[in-house]
Order: structure tokens, then C-alpha cells, then sequence
């Protein structure tokens, strides 16, 4: 039986760098503009939406904070199948931040993302180093 693991359990593996950003992460920071930082921040703060025991996931509602009063909802999906390290899965600036989404749901907001999905190339692609 899976385990059922709550943010508070997973806040010190965050705070001790026992995480990883998945690549889908790194595509939302570069077209919406937030960094890692505010990632880890609205975690930090932020609760829990929704738990998905059979993957292992959940959804989180955090905060991107701009003193002195603007407030940012980010969204962050988080796998904790490994048992003393945090994977990031997505993080994303949600239309509806209250919204719980259903796991079929969650699954095409991690697959496609519409237009947000492209990543454009500022220089020659051969500038940027290899992509695993």
C-alpha cells in the first residue's frame, strides 16, 4: 500500500535540497516568468488542494508574494514516490486558483499546455548547451 504523505512531510526535504524541477517546471519558469525561488516560496506557504494517493502526487496552492500587497496564485504538482526526496513535477500560474482538479484533468494540464507549450530560441540553437 502507497503511503499517503501530507505537504508538511515534505517541507524539510524541500528545505534541505532534497528536490528535483522536472523539465515540464522549467518550460512554465521561462514563458511565465516566475524562478525557482518563488517555486520553493509557495510551497512554503501554500496548502494542499488535492492528494492523488494512487501517483503518489498532489496539487498545491502557493503564493508568489511582490511587497508590498500583490500576490501571484501558483500552482505546484509535487511526487513524492521516492521516499526521502521531492520531485517537482509542474508548477504553473493557474486561470482558476481555487480550483481542485480532477486527475484526468491534472494529466492533460501535464501533457499540454496549448500555446504556453513552445519554447522560442533567443539565439541559434547551437549556442545553448545539449538537452537531455
Amino acid at each position: 500500500m502507497k503511503k499517503l504523505r501530507r505537504l508538511a512531510d515534505l517541507l524539510p526535504h524541500l528545505k534541505e535540497g532534497r528536490y528535483r524541477l522536472g523539465p515540464h517546471v522549467a518550460k512554465h519558469m521561462l514563458q511565465e516568468g516566475f524562478t525557482e525561488l518563488d517555486v520553493l516560496k509557495a510551497l512554503e506557504w501554500g496548502r494542499e488542494l488535492a492528494i492523488y494517493p494512487e501517483d503518489q502526487r498532489m496539487l498545491v496552492l502557493g503564493y508568489m508574494v511582490f511587497p508590498p500587497r500583490l500576490r501571484l496564485p501558483l500552482h505546484v504538482v509535487l511526487e513524492y514516490a521516492r521516499p526521502r526526496h521531492v520531485d517537482v513535477v509542474t508548477a504553473f500560474i493557474p486561470k482558476e486558483p481555487h480550483r481542485v482538479y480532477s486527475r484526468a484533468r491534472l494529466a492533460a494540464i501535464l501533457r499540454f499546455d496549448g500555446a504556453l507549450e513552445e519554447v522560442r530560441w533567443c539565439l541559434p540553437k547551437e549556442a545553448y548547451p545539449a538537452w537531455e
